[in-house]
């Protein structure tokens, strides 16, 4: 299930990103890896506030879209 589905306040962990090689590393680079838990804070005006390894971090729906949790 995509990142995008999770409800805000609830901490799901990231079991896969899809995109090609610089969107994964994009990704990686902000702390979205496998197995990190991650919590989605609030969505607005078409972002995504995560908070990843103890920092807030926006994101576009689309990035958030290639972010697969369990």
């Amino acid at each position: 299930m995509p990142l995008t589905m999770t409800r805000p306040g609830t901490q799901v962990t990231v079991s896969t990103i899809r995109g090609r090689d610089n969107t994964k590393r994009f990704l990686e680079n902000l702390g979205f890896v496998e197995g990190t838990r991650v919590m989605v804070i609030s969505e607005l005006g078409g972002n995504v506030i995560v908070n990843v390894k103890d920092a807030r971090v926006a994101i576009s729906k689309t990035m958030a879209s290639r972010i697969l949790i369990n």
